[in-house]
């Protein structure tokens, strides 16, 4: 199974509260162009995408759906928030692997690179670039971090 991980789009800062701030041009651009990056090499449809319920990833997914292949199942959760718990995102990843080929989660920092910690211990918690994306393979009950890549990165 593969799970690619993506750091919500660059975000403004005028709104009431953090989760209601919304994506900049920039953000939707550069979410955009990472799609665009990643589709060709996604492997099948994504069989499920999760997205937190802050605005900024809901506007992340929102902006790059139509980019990729049409997932089969698309959720909103509120685990996946910024200072959510990795282990218990982790746990609920890996316990799907059993029966999905390709899982996109839209998230936040500190989160995601917690989260790639969790699943790939040997990768440490890398920092994300916002639009930032991360492929773990994950297989036989380990993870193995194949990329993590940004706007700027990608070629």
């Amino acid at each position: 199974m593969k799970i690619y991980i993506m750091r919500h789009g660059q975000a403004g800062m005028n709104a009431k509260t953090d989760e209601q701030r919304p994506l900049t041009e920039q953000g939707i651009e550069e979410s955009i162009h990472m799609a665009s990056w990643l589709a060709p090499q996604l492997d099948g449809e994504l069989d499920l995408v999760v997205h937190s319920n802050y605005l900024r990833a809901r506007q992340t997914w929102q902006s790059i759906c139509s980019e990729l292949p049409k997932a089969a199942r698309v959720e909103e959760s509120s685990e996946i928030t910024p200072y959510g718990d990795p282990a218990f995102v982790a746990s609920y990843l890996t316990a799907l692997a059993a029966t999905h080929d390709n899982i996109l989660m839209v998230s936040h920092l500190p989160l995601v690179g917690y989260l790639v910690q969790s699943l790939c211990p040997a990768a440490g918690a890398p920092m994300f670039a916002t639009s930032g994306l991360a492929c773990i393979e994950w297989q036989d009950d380990k993870g193995v971090l194949l990329w993590l890549e940004g706007p700027h990165t990608i070629r």
